[in-house]
């Protein structure tokens, strides 16, 4: 949310307010929607229950993926971009406050709808505190930064969408959900690249910065290569080809063979936008995976 219509916002609604707005970093907000719906849309079709949606949506999305993005800006104080929001305000104060009433705000929700939705966001509103909080900020241990976004955001954010619906998931979407925790850790050092410095500042070891560059780009182009070998599997056995999956693997091996070769002479920006190319790949690999997997009679 940035230029015109952040300035149109700010003054609308005054600086501090628009401050915690913007550290719920809404631009994610239709990315994690997709992803969600994905779930949901595997799992019903065209038959999608709009009540109990809208309610999952405003419980996993808004509050708690906002929740979770507010309160990792709470601890971090970043000064440049970060993921989704750029020229970052100062957090306000009570910026974690706020974040973690959505966060359990969301826990007990939550539990309105099915069994399979209200754990997979409870495990996630657990981890999102893990993740950001210290003394355990798992964000600045490396391995255990990955592991958190892959389980989040990759595994069980499809999954919950498919849970609001009380449908049993089935085998080839188990499998499907396990190649996108794959394909977030083929995303994750992506987002973590440009913010190298910003990390370092804070005495973060992320992943990235123990592996370096050369190495975390090579295990995004190994990872995304497994998750797509998945989604074959998951395809495979619930529709007649694979037809669009081999766009989705073309899309990413366009984004991250030249990243892979050419990343030394990238600048912090040239990286940044290269992490957003790679979100786009991703929304043409749920796209695909959509269009192969969807129910059929």
């Amino acid at each position: 949310m940035n230029g015109p219509i952040r300035s149109h916002l700010e003054r609308l609604l005054g600086p501090t307010p628009m401050a915690y707005l913007l550290h719920l970093r809404p631009l994610e907000w239709p990315i994690m929607t997709a992803h969600f719906l994905l779930g949901t849309l595997l799992a019903m079709g065209s038959d999608v229950p709009l009540k109990a949606t809208g309610f999952g949506w405003f419980v996993f999305v808004v509050l708690m993926n906002g929740g979770t993005l507010a309160i990792n800006s709470a601890f971090d104080n970043d000064e440049g971009d970060i993921g989704y929001l750029k020229q970052p305000p100062k957090p306000p104060k009570y910026l974690f406050h706020v974040s973690a009433a959505m966060l359990f705000l969301s826990l007990a929700l939550g539990f309105l709808l099915p069994p399979l939705f209200a754990w997979s966001n409870a495990v996630c509103v657990v981890m999102s505190f893990l993740y950001s909080v210290p003394p355990v900020r798992l964000k600045a241990r490396a391995g255990w930064d990955v592991v958190i976004n892959c389980l989040g955001f990759g595994l069980l954010t499809p999954l919950a969408g498919w849970g609001l619906t009380g449908r049993p998931p089935t085998a080839p979407f188990v499998v499907l959900t396990f190649g996108f925790a794959l394909l977030f850790c083929a995303l994750y050092p992506l987002t973590q690249i440009y913010q190298i410095e910003e990390d370092r500042r804070r005495g973060d070891v992320t992943m990235v910065i123990k592996l370096g560059e050369s190495l975390s780009l090579a295990l995004a182009l190994g990872m995304m290569i497994l998750a797509h070998g998945c989604f074959a599997w998951g395809v495979l056995r619930s529709g007649p080809g694979l037809g669009w999956l081999g766009l989705s693997l073309g899309i990413w091996l366009v984004v991250l063979v030249p990243w892979l070769i050419q990343w030394r002479q990238w600048t912090p920006k040239k990286h940044e936008q290269g992490m957003y190319l790679a979100l786009a790949a991703w929304a043409i690999t749920d796209i695909s995976v959509l269009v192969l997997m969807w129910p059929r009679g």
